[in-house]
């Protein structure tokens, strides 16, 4: 599904250039379930937005399917971003003055699907998520751990076919976090989704098929 070579991101300094990212490789095969790890400030966060697209101002080669996303435009970029990924973060980054049934509806609106089809898929997604009786309340009225599983159903509601997540459990007690590490698990190994998580826990990384770690800006393996 992915395939990286020679991937750099680099800041210029009045000191002189920071690599954040230094000839990265990497190979992402579909129905992967990769865990990236490393020390604070070892690149993880920014390896993670370069897959997302999130960040243009890298170098290298980066293939997507059959797609070489080095050659494409920022728009072209942002296309590819909205038809086949799904992010979820560890601050939410829900839409405070957007209701639950509203901020799952956001992904959909980038599509071309007509509005009584978008309405089908929210509403069973709510069913899916036991929040059909939520589904008019405001994020600041839902608590941490059910803002996080409203993150995670908007990043599936769109069924991308690949969901980066940077340190999902974060902000998570550890009964929540292990809730939302299985349900990552279930999406992966019965519906195939393909997940790239950023995380500093041994024990979330081993919900993954095999661990990437980086250091200073490079692979370590």
């Amino acid at each position: 599904m992915i395939s990286l070579r020679g991937i750099e991101r680099v800041y210029p300094l009045k000191g002189g250039p920071f690599y954040a990212l230094q000839n990265i490789d990497l190979e992402i095969a579909e129905g992967d379930f990769v865990s990236i790890m490393g020390p604070s400030g070892s690149g993880k966060s920014t390896l993670l937005h370069v897959l997302g697209l999130h960040d243009n101002a890298w170098g290298g080669e980066y293939h997507f399917e059959e797609t070489a996303v080095h050659r494409l435009n920022t728009k072209q970029r942002f296309a590819l971003q909205k038809q086949h990924m799904g992010f979820v973060f560890q601050s939410y980054h829900l839409l405070d003055d957007l209701t639950v049934y509203e901020n799952l509806e956001v992904p959909l609106s980038y599509r071309d699907i007509p509005r009584t089809e978008r309405s089908a898929i929210v509403a069973d997604v709510l069913d899916r998520f036991n929040f059909v009786g939520k589904k008019d309340l405001y994020p600041h009225q839902l608590s941490g751990g059910q803002q996080q599983l409203i993150g995670i159903a908007r990043a599936l509601v769109a069924k991308p076919k690949l969901i980066l997540a940077d340190e999902p459990t974060g902000n998570l007690h550890s009964d929540q976090g292990r809730e939302i590490m299985e349900l990552f698990k279930r999406l992966n190994t019965e519906q195939g989704v393909t997940i790239v998580q950023v995380t500093h826990s041994d024990a979330n990384a081993a919900y993954g098929s095999r661990i990437v770690r980086l250091a200073d800006g490079q692979r370590l393996d």
